[in-house]
């Protein structure tokens, strides 16, 4: 089974991206099921109901989102009904949405889950208990499981691939913006990166205008955030799974022009 997993869509030029390449990449690759993290879409901060609409209409089958989820507004009454966008799971109980969802995938179902690390972020509740809890409850609907884990410190998305390792087919890093180049399979047979890196414009920083961020940290002023303008790419991976038992056989990193 091929899956391909997406990294942080951020603005206009990473829906442009999503648009463009989403589909021919489905059929480069044979892709049985795809997962995108939307939570930098609109503008760099939050998604909005329809921009979720058009990633999935462009082809992907979960979207995962993290720290910004909740930027616009709009978002909670739409989060609530579908449950094809993903919000943290280790939220605290009662927050609107759902943060795991299994879908079918060709004849297979896929578990996804999406966490959110707590190093330089939010002090929300723990991701790896959660991760126990919802690991369990998945592998009693299906052996493949896919975990968004998007966090700051490289360090917890580390320790979280590890913890993990054996009961997941794959443990993926969002939120950093910068790609890691450590994609492996762990003994156990689960797919790990640090980080998917950034589906949107390449020649800002992180999704931001450039000049805005250098001046930022030379002179420390507040400022409003732009999107970067300029060419952009898509950047995330392939990861190929048995079905029968959720382990990986491979990882392989994609960073596609657009």
């Amino acid at each position: 089974m091929n899956i391909l997993m997406v990294g942080d869509v951020y603005g206009e030029p990473g829906r442009a991206a999503i648009t463009k390449l989403l589909p021919r990449l489905r059929q480069e690759h044979a892709i049985d099921c795809c997962v995108v993290n939307v939570e930098n879409a609109a503008g760099g901060f939050g998604v909005t109901p329809q921009i979720a609409r058009q990633i999935l209409a462009a082809g992907a089958d979960v979207m995962t989102s993290g720290n910004h989820i909740w930027d616009k507004k709009e978002v909670v009454e739409y989060i609530v009904k579908e449950n094809l966008l993903l919000r943290p799971a280790n939220f605290p109980a009662g927050t609107p949405g759902v943060g795991h969802v299994t879908v079918k995938c060709g004849p297979h179902k896929v578990g996804v889950v999406n966490l959110m690390g707590r190093v330089f972020m939010l002090p929300i509740d723990c991701p790896f208990r959660k991760a126990d809890e919802l690991a369990a409850e998945l592998r009693r609907e299906t052996p493949i499981v896919l975990v968004d884990m998007h966090a700051e410190a490289t360090s917890e998305s580390l320790a979280m691939g590890w913890y993990l390792d054996g009961r997941v087919s794959a443990v993926v890093g969002t939120h950093r913006h910068v790609q890691t180049a450590d994609e492996r399979v762990l003994p156990g047979g689960t797919a790990y990166i640090t980080d998917l890196g950034l589906t949107g414009p390449t020649d800002g920083v992180i999704g931001v205008d450039r000049d805005q961020i250098i001046q930022r940290f030379l002179y420390q002023m507040p400022l409003r955030f732009e999107t970067a303008k300029g060419p952009a790419a898509l950047h995330g991976a392939v990861i190929v799974v048995e079905p029968d038992t959720g382990r990986a056989s491979s990882i392989r990193r994609l960073s596609v022009p657009a």
